[in-house]
């Protein structure tokens, strides 16, 4: 032990300058911001309101992937009961399917048929290929019953001209009847009926046009009424775009009195169609960055009636990447060769130790480059500061995209977690330490 104590010590003072360093950024972020009392005394007329945590304690909602029991390694329901679910306050388990004028289960094998063994179980207990019920949503039936206190959603996804015809006059109590049956009195196949098991609905309609502005308004209206007379405390929530402009005549404000949330999906303003590399979820705005913000997305709904304690700030748990990027600004703004898809998290932070860690001051986002490849993606320090937002601007809380992204320590997880609860200090592991010649101070000037 005493060989390695002067390695040692040296590697305290490394790090304890290197977090004092980063204290300071948020210190100072922190001062420069202040709540706007305009926006966060947004109080438009408030409808159903069902008992979710005071608006003095934001929520933390994740998405949880069907798709996880395929991915290598597997993303499973246990994964959230062996470490995320104490953090989080709802899962939207994405997603059921919208088709043809009814809801339907979207993956058969995934959500009903997949047998778990005992170590891939919330329980420790076996599926046998014989019982009727197995797959995801056995398991989360299983992780209701160990944290009752939960709350589940199916989160409902399908084309924008299934949910426009779906939301026409003619068509729109017998869809959400279908949804209800399906999902919220549990009917998800013959023979197999489990009520309650989950809390309520998302609706992620991607996107009404003008056209469907008063039909999406009135098939939110008909899932209210419709499930308030099933169950007193069932959950509407929406997922929407990053602009209400994107809703162009919607009544946003009515939309805030009958929904429980409404996820942000903040994130996207920069990926492999942008022309040039960018960041994906910049909170505020930047000399270095022209692309949208958080920030402007989150005014811009509150300008439009949206009530702040509704609202669910998105966090992406993914980046993108860029190759063949010109050295200049860091890789900042530049030409280059879009890498295909996103990457998890977890893939981001392997790359971190072999490129430089970047920081832009004033939108507070990271950036990696290597001399040849650009990443953007948020890490927990990024998050502490949206966090940190969220509290100023008494918002209802973070959304995140998706929970099996994350690495296998829940870096962001806990950052947001973390943040949310105290919200002064910065939450770093040791993934998004900066190496030697890496840099978490301002990028240079462009």
């Amino acid at each position: 032990m005493k060989r390695f104590l002067p390695r040692f010590v040296c590697q305290i003072v490394q790090t304890f300058l290197h977090r004092a360093r980063l204290l300071l950024l948020l210190t100072l972020a922190a001062l420069a911001s202040q709540p706007n009392a305009a926006h966060a005394q947004s109080n438009a007329k408030i409808g159903h309101q069902p008992a979710l945590k005071p608006a003095s304690i934001p929520a933390l909602v994740g998405y949880f992937p069907q798709w996880g029991i395929y991915n290598q390694p597997q993303y499973l329901v246990k994964n959230l009961a062996t470490g995320t679910t104490p953090l989080v306050d709802q899962i939207n388990y994405a997603q059921g399917f919208v088709t043809n004028g009814h809801c339907s289960i979207a993956d058969p094998n995934a959500d009903l048929n997949y047998t778990f063994t005992a170590e891939q179980s919330v329980d420790g207990k076996p599926d046998t290929p014989t019982q009727p019920f197995r797959g995801n949503l056995h398991q989360l039936q299983k992780l209701k019953r160990k944290f009752p206190n939960l709350r589940i959603l199916i989160s409902l996804e399908g084309h924008a001209t299934d949910f426009a015809d779906d939301a026409q006059p003619a068509n729109r109590a017998a869809f959400v009847t279908s949804c209800i049956d399906t999902f919220l009195k549990g009917q998800f196949a013959p023979g197999i009926t489990i009520p309650n098991l989950l809390d309520g609905i998302d609706l992620d309609w991607e996107y009404p046009h003008q056209p469907d502005a008063a039909n999406y308004v009135a098939l939110l209206q008909e899932f209210r009424r419709q499930m308030d007379a099933l169950r007193p405390g069932l959950l509407l929530n929406v997922a929407v775009g990053p602009s209400p402009r994107m809703y162009e005549g919607t009544d946003m404000a009515e939309i805030g009195r009958l929904v429980d949330r409404i996820g942000l999906m903040t994130y996207d303003m920069s990926g492999p169609w942008s022309d040039t590399t960018g960041f994906i979820a910049p909170l505020t705005a930047s000399p270095n960055y022209n692309g949208g913000t958080v920030a402007h997305s989150v005014e811009a709904y509150l300008e439009a009636g949206v009530p702040a304690e509704k609202l669910l700030m998105g966090v992406p748990f993914y980046g993108y990447g860029w190759n063949q990027v010109p050295e200049d600004d860091n890789g900042l703004a530049q030409e280059g060769s879009p890498i295909h898809g996103d990457r998890p998290y977890s893939y981001i932070a392997t790359v971190i130790p072999t490129s430089t860690v970047y920081r832009d001051p004033d939108s507070q986002t990271p950036w990696l480059f290597d001399g040849d490849i650009f990443w953007t993606y948020d890490d927990p320090l990024s998050i502490t500061h949206k966090a940190r937002y969220v509290l100023d601007h008494q918002l209802g809380g973070l959304m995140i995209w998706e929970l099996g992204e994350d690495n296998a320590a829940s870096d962001l997880l806990h950052a947001a977690h973390e943040s949310l609860q105290t919200p002064t200090q910065p939450a770093l592991s040791n993934a998004d330490e900066p190496s030697e010649g890496d840099s978490a101070l301002p990028a240079p000037s462009r």
